[in-house]
């Protein structure tokens, strides 16, 4: 079984940058879990991948994130990161941690990211 919990969203102007946590219950260590992610929907549109880390430490980007994000965990708060650089319109969406242990999914109540002037 696994919890999670996100926060760190908020209003950002364009250009900024956020820093999101996800914080793992878990009876194991996250660094034991499949894969854990960040995901993304904006309204009107489908979730989409934003980044995900696996287990060994291989990390996976979206295109339209390249360069900008950066997913990490630090396995001894149990926690993962999404840190937020040049942040633009098209970033503002609830953003969603997984984490995937294979076979379960679990997800995240999600936190807003809204990027605006």
């Amino acid at each position: 079984q696994v919890q999670l919990v996100a926060s760190g969203g908020g209003l950002v102007q364009p250009g900024g940058s956020l820093r999101l946590s996800c914080a793992v219950s878990t009876s194991r260590s996250i660094a034991s879990i499949s894969r854990m992610g960040w995901y993304r929907q904006a309204p009107g549109k489908q979730r989409e991948l934003v980044a995900t880390l696996t287990s060994r430490g291989i990390a996976n980007y979206a295109d339209s994130v390249k360069g900008r994000f950066t997913i990490s965990r630090d396995n001894a708060k149990n926690t993962v990161y999404l840190q937020m650089n040049g942040l633009n319109s098209d970033d503002t969406a609830v953003y969603y941690c997984n984490a995937y242990t294979g076979p379960d999914d679990y997800w995240g109540q999600g936190t807003q990211v809204t990027v605006s002037s």
